[in-house]
């Protein structure tokens, strides 16, 4: 079993996942809203998160990567976002982890709350990172 596998967005590809007219809509109208350069994006999708986002929850590690200290299928509890200015390239998450706390990329995990709005809002940024777009 392999423990690492690139992010698609690392090695230039994207997953496979089709088109999605609701959360393309959604997203439009709701994270990038009025966002006309790369730093509204940002802000878009890190206040989009941290609104729809009910923490604390858990989730699980869907691929490894060379920044993070996460392993695949790892179960973290996620506590929060992590802050604005770690958030400028890529959406992170506080995690807790073996009694720390630490930075992650939200891509890389699957969460598995029961919370409706935690699932749509980590959904569209998985959506969003899968169909190969930046902020």
């Amino acid at each position: 079993m392999a423990l690492y596998r690139s992010a698609p967005a690392l090695t230039g590809e994207t997953m496979a996942r089709a088109r999605d007219e609701i959360r393309e809509e959604r997203i439009a109208m709701e994270a990038v809203v009025d966002a006309y350069d790369s730093s509204e994006r940002v802000m878009g999708w890190y206040y989009y998160l941290d609104g729809k986002m009910k923490v604390p929850f858990t989730a699980r590690c869907r691929f490894a990567r060379p920044i993070s200290v996460l392993k695949v299928k790892e179960v973290v509890e996620v506590l929060g976002m992590a802050p604005e200015e770690e958030c400028e390239s890529e959406m992170f998450v506080w995690v807790g982890r073996a009694g720390e706390q630490v930075a992650v990329p939200l891509a890389q995990l699957q969460p598995s709350s029961k919370d409706q709005e935690t699932q749509e809002a980590v959904g569209d940024w998985l959506y969003w990172v899968d169909r190969g777009h930046e902020l």
